[in-house]
């Protein structure tokens, strides 16, 4: 999965419309662009496929401030709502290395009802459980990694991050059990993105061309 799919889609989906500027500001400011590949022309580009393939409605409004092109406004369609939410439970149950997934869906967490959220979050520690026995089947940790030689290490890393996962889910799971934060049929959303206008202390100050239209 892509993790800039269900990044765009989301903070998209949270302004209910929005420009690729605006976007592309809601991404640094989360920091996604330290942590996934949420860099500016692969948030353009994204809007721009998603749009083609009937996730996004391009609106096209004001001219651009520079006296180009008219400004493009995205929205999503049923599909890319459909589209988000089945992007953001297939991240929250699937376990694997990469953590910019993983960090985006926990981002986005609270747009699910509390309930489903928990029974997703369970199933992923089903899901790391069985990768660890997976990997236990070539490799017994109380030999030490040494037994593989150096490439025993892997699997040793491989074995303490996914205790470290099962560990930091379960107690993610007793918070949200225990009625912490705001879940999407319980009250006001969380509000994660930028106001027009407001100044992003995250901004990485590049432009891009995109960035005035």
């Amino acid at each position: 999965m892509s993790a800039i799919r269900l990044l765009v889609l989301g903070a998209v989906r949270m302004h209910g419309r929005a420009h690729g500027y605006q976007v592309r500001n809601d991404l640094e400011y989360w920091g996604a662009h330290e942590w996934s590949h949420a860099k500016p022309g692969s948030i353009y580009h994204a809007l721009k496929q998603m749009a083609k393939q009937g996730l996004l409605h391009a609106h096209e409004v004001a001219p651009s401030t520079v006296g180009g092109p008219p400004r493009t406004e995205y929205e999503l369609t049923g599909q890319g709502t459909e589209e988000y939410f089945a992007l953001l439970r297939d991240a929250l149950v699937t376990y694997d290395q990469r953590g910019d997934v993983k960090t985006a869906a926990i981002g986005f967490l609270v747009d699910l009802p509390r309930a489903e959220a928990v029974t997703l979050l369970k199933e992923r520690i089903r899901r790391i459980e069985e990768w660890r026995a997976a990997v236990l089947e070539h490799y017994v940790p109380e030999d030490g990694p040494e037994q593989l030689g150096h490439i025993g290490e892997i699997m040793n890393m491989w074995v303490h991050t996914a205790d470290s996962e099962a560990e930091w889910t379960h107690g993610l799971v007793e918070r949200v059990e225990g009625g912490a934060y705001t879940f999407a049929d319980e009250g006001d959303p969380f509000v994660g993105v930028l106001a027009e206008g407001q100044e992003n202390p995250y901004a990485t100050g590049e432009r891009h061309p995109e960035d005035d239209h």
